[in-house]
């Protein structure tokens, strides 16, 4: 009986509203939404009523404008009113609004902001998304701008947090504005990798102030090529978030003028009790796109820099190339690391194939795992410097390990041309074995990342002088070991082609090394490809954008070993028999020849 009776209702409530307009049907839905509840949040099912019904109709008129305005407001949990002369729609929250400036037919003349405490100002982006009817993207600027705000406790309370971040952002502006010497010719390049503040775009329209701290080689060829790409890279909003603490926070600027440096080029900062500050359940925050892969020990660092805790809570730690693998969408779709070795095929030009291993044994330490670390909280302006100094120490490893990464995995078919073993060291540097088909011995490539511009190589390589700053040359240009490898490879079979070299001993003279040839690349004077460029030997297209990234004068030439840079060399004898003779225990025949032979290699052994 229950049934029939609810049949019959839904037919009562059909036949009622089966001749009424759209325009009745909003009006209902809105005073249903109207009425007053015991909760105050908005009736979700019936603002998902109004949004289907909106989006079923084309935005004609003044009211159905408004209308489509409303609901959007009532989405991200604003109000909204329209003034008397109805060609105003006001979008209100606590600490900012909108003015959307109406034309008799609906159409939209105009889109004002105007944030705490600041005159409206008229917003070309948000005006040209009214305009083009694109409500989706309108409603998600909406939400970027309430999330400025996301701070607990009442408008008092965010006032001052609001205020403390647009200290924070003049502050970091004028540091950004101290003098400093160029190291790019690139002033963007230079800004990204070299600025205190690295590039600082300003804040505008729910969009926080951007840093971009970091950009490989290859992200500047690509920048180079495509100018509508956008910026790429690694970027750090600064913006604001709650803390389960107070923390004293600035309410004026902490840069005395005019501002005095110290020896690192800093200003020298007026201590947070000498100047305007306040106590608050906030800290300042840089949230990192994409989030960054980062080892326990530079974790730490973190909060040594900001007296910061991180909650360790929030972290899920990993074996290091798990997140590597993951962030570049090379996981295969594993959720966890197996600790299986890691086995990657990197093609390069020429049709040349490396193969790379990343045990899993060395890579499953407790002092190499790491986590994705998305937000890093701190409380003063001279802690960004600091804190993106140690940002791109860590991207620098990062886009090292993730030149080896790729989805390609071996399988039956020719053999490689160079096979790898990438073995970690520390926190900050890795081995590379290698091992040369017209030799006996294995090589070791030592490379240690001191910090983002601080890279260099030892090569151990049985009868082969020193070619450390050659390697160490290539590596920082291009950010990528299988290029690396390539070059050195390469440099390694001509002079074992070629004349004999020295043999290996405790000390090389210079005056028995003969003189060292350039490295294979080269760039006219008037920036073109001279007949004799070798950019592909090493893996890099030749374009006139890479001619100038990658030319002899950026690169320098190659020199020749002196008395302090001796080889040392290993034979295969040393590193099974002599485990003293041999600084890389990990690295031995034995377990790299037992992996070739697993592998179907033996005839390289």
């Amino acid at each position: 009986m229950a049934v029939v009776g609810s049949k019959s209702f839904i037919s009562d409530l059909h036949s009622k509203y089966a001749e009424k307009t759209w325009n009745e049907t909003f009006k209902l839905v809105r005073r249903c939404m109207d009425k007053s509840r015991g909760d105050t949040k908005p009736c979700e099912p019936l603002i998902r009523c109004l949004k289907i019904l909106h989006e079923a109709l084309n935005v004609s008129s003044l009211s159905a404008m408004v209308s489509r305005l409303e609901i959007m407001a009532k989405q991200r949990g604003m109000g909204s009113h329209l003034s008397p002369t109805e060609t105003t729609c006001y979008l209100t929250a606590d600490m900012f609004y909108l003015e959307v400036l109406l034309l008799p037919g609906g159409e939209v003349e105009d889109v004002k902001l105007a944030q705490h405490g600041e005159a409206p100002v008229s917003s070309e982006s948000l005006l040209q998304l009214l305009k083009s009817k694109k409500f989706e993207e309108f409603s998600v600027k909406l939400k970027g701008l309430s999330s400025l705000y996301n701070i607990p406790g009442d408008n008092e309370t965010k006032i001052k947090v609001y205020t403390a971040l647009q200290f924070l952002g003049k502050d970091l502006q004028k540091i950004s504005h101290l003098p400093r010497a160029l190291r790019e010719c690139n002033l963007q390049v230079d800004m990204i990798l070299n600025g205190r503040i690295g590039y600082l775009t300003a804040g505008s329209e729910g969009i926080p102030m951007t840093i971009q701290y970091y950009i490989s080689p290859s992200d500047i060829l690509l920048e180079m090529s495509d100018s509508e790409r956008g910026s790429i890279g690694q970027l750090a909003l600064v913006t604001v978030g709650p803390s389960d603490s107070t923390h004293r926070l600035q309410m004026a600027s902490v840069i005395p003028q005019p501002p005095q440096l110290d020896a690192q080029g800093l200003p020298l900062f007026s201590p947070l009790c000498e100047v305007l500050s306040e106590m608050m359940p906030a800290c300042f925050q840089l949230k990192l796109q994409p989030p960054l892969p980062m080892l326990s020990s530079f974790v730490e660092k973190l909060s040594q820099i900001t007296d910061v805790a991180i909650a360790d809570a929030d972290l899920q730690w990993a074996p290091f190339p798990q997140l590597m693998m993951t962030l570049l969408g090379e996981n295969g779709g594993k959720k966890t690391w197996d600790g299986q070795d890691a086995h990657f095929l990197v093609p390069l030009p020429g049709k040349e194939i490396h193969s790379y291993v990343l045990p899993g044994a060395a890579w499953e330490e407790a002092a190499l795992r790491g986590t994705l670390m998305s937000t890093i909280p701190f409380t003063h302006p001279a802690h960004v410097p600091a804190l993106l100094e140690l940002l791109r120490h860590q991207c620098a490893i990062n886009t090292l390990l993730a030149s080896c990464i790729t989805s390609l995995r071996p399988s039956p078919g020719p053999v490689c041309d160079l096979y790898c073993e990438v073995l970690p060291e520390s926190g900050s540097s890795l081995s590379v074995t290698f091992h040369l088909s017209d030799s006996d011995s294995l090589s070791v490539l030592l490379v240690n990342v001191a910090d983002s511009r601080k890279l260099t190589c030892s090569l151990f390589a049985v009868g082969s002088e020193s070619m450390d700053e050659y390697v160490s040359r290539v590596l920082k240009r291009c950010m990528s070991i299988p290029v690396t490898m390539r070059a050195l490879n390469r440099r390694l079979s001509k002079r074992t082609c070629g004349e004999p070299l020295p043999a290996c001993s405790a000390t090389i003279s210079t005056a028995d090394v003969s003189p060292a040839s350039p490295l294979p690349m080269s760039c006219e004077a008037d920036g073109s490809l001279s007949s004799g460029s070798g950019l592909e030997s090493i893996g890099i297209p030749t374009t006139s954008s890479t001619a100038a990234v990658f030319s002899q004068d950026a690169m320098g030439t190659d020199t020749t070993a002196t008395a302090a840079e001796s080889a040392f060399c290993l034979s295969v004898a040393e590193v099974n028999t002599n485990p003293t003779a041999n600084p890389y225990p990990c690295a031995s025949v034995c377990v790299y020849s037992q992996w070739m032979h697993n592998n179907h290699l033996p005839e390289l052994i």
